[in-house]
């Protein structure tokens, strides 16, 4: 399988790239790209990273390029493979995990797009697009993820106590 990135802009722009929690993201159609319909991510997921379980507002459907991850919806944990499609309806918790043990790729799908494209420009680190090599992991600041998911309809519960 191809490892590149996507490409082929319609526009002269160069696409948006942030690192975000193990993930570097890049927008490969832009919500104002679509006239306000939705928003297409290739997400760049190092080994056994990926979002906390959460729900939001809007659609999301991944669509699996390489790899392997683990997508949980609902109740339901699913190992996808490339070729693999998974749709999320709004208000269902969810999460992924790469579950490979190098970096796998998937598309994140977002209808109607502008929430989730103004989090990841909102909490992410700019990184060059073309970016492969993940920056330094910290401790994430989980209040400040939570706060900033909040502003754009995304809900982080708490995780279960033990």
């Amino acid at each position: 399988m191809n490892s590149a990135p996507l490409s082929g802009r319609s526009d002269a722009a160069a696409p948006m790239t942030v690192h975000f929690l193990g993930n570097i993201v890049t927008f490969r159609a832009r919500y104002a790209d679509t006239k306000g319909s939705f928003t297409v991510i290739e997400a760049y997921t190092a080994p056994n990273a990926g979002p906390p379980p959460h729900t939001q507002t809007d659609q999301e459907a991944f669509l699996i390029l390489e790899g392997r991850y683990e997508i949980v919806v609902g109740d339901e944990t699913k190992h996808c493979g490339p070729g693999d499609f998974v749709h999320v309806s709004p208000g269902t918790l969810h999460s992924f995990r790469n579950i490979a043990e190098t970096p796998s790729r998937l598309l994140l799908i977002n209808f109607p797009g502008d929430l989730h494209e103004e989090f990841f420009m909102a909490i992410g680190e700019p990184v060059a697009p073309g970016t492969t090599a993940f920056p330094p992991m910290s401790a994430p600041d989980v209040p400040k993820i939570v706060a900033t998911a909040a502003r754009f309809g995304i809900d982080i519960p708490p995780p279960p106590q033990a």
